[in-house]
């Protein structure tokens, strides 16, 4: 915990310093309990972000790459995740993505913050695309109350298709608590779907974002 508070305060400073972010809703974040953050997907950095400015840990995916590149680069990236709370996870395959969800549910369990993006990946024109219902069967199943969040304008800080970090001007906004019926695991899909389309009604509110009632499609090269 000493390692993931320092590196979140030094991550916070820079974002503060470089991108002098608007930031407004933090008081909407439960003061103690589990709790699922649901953001939108624009840039490659918006985990960062979320880890860095809330003011409690959320733990998020981040690909099973960044754990295990080779070299002093491989050893920085996963030295960071770790720090951080981020899971492994292999993109694309169902049996390790169904791990990762159950370990999102042992850290509810225990009473802690997770994150996750409903769109699956990042938008890479804007849109904000139709939720997968991950984040229903969490709320669903755990009984935690979902933080929604609207980012606007991190996909300026690295654009699709290039390398580095852009120090750039962003809004991160806080939506209330969204709260639903602990049904534990034995749930039918509509209620699942029902749940995860409130989450991006409310999504959609916080960012202002162009809808499409399509699923983001993951590319290869995708960050």
């Amino acid at each position: 915990m000493a390692l993931f508070d320092a590196v979140r305060w030094t991550t916070r400073g820079l974002i503060a310093g470089s991108c002098r972010p608007t930031v407004v809703g933090l008081e909407n974040v439960p003061k103690d309990g589990p709790f699922i953050v649901a953001p939108n997907h624009l840039s490659f950095f918006d985990s960062v972000i979320v880890q860095a400015l809330m003011p409690r840990p959320v733990a998020f995916f981040a690909k099973a790459e960044y754990f295990t590149t080779g070299g002093v680069k491989g050893k920085v990236m996963k030295s960071f995740f770790q720090s951080v709370g981020s899971i492994p996870v292999e993109r694309g395959e169902q049996a390790a993505s169904v791990q990762a969800l159950k370990t999102l549910l042992d850290i509810l369990e225990a009473g802690k913050g997770i994150g996750i993006y409903p769109e699956g990946t990042r938008s890479r024109d804007g849109i904000l695309y139709r939720g997968r219902t991950g984040v229903g069967w969490l709320a669903l199943t755990t009984g935690a109350p979902v933080v929604p969040v609207g980012l606007i304008g991190t996909e300026s800080l690295q654009p699709a298709g290039e390398k580095g970090f852009k120090p750039h001007h962003f809004t991160m906004k806080v939506g209330e608590p969204l709260y639903f019926d602990k049904t534990g695991p034995d749930h039918s899909l509509p209620a699942r779907r029902q749940v995860t389309d409130r989450i991006m009604d409310v999504i959609a509110e916080l960012s202002g974002q162009e809808r499409s009632t399509s699923y983001n499609q993951s590319k290869t090269t995708d960050q």
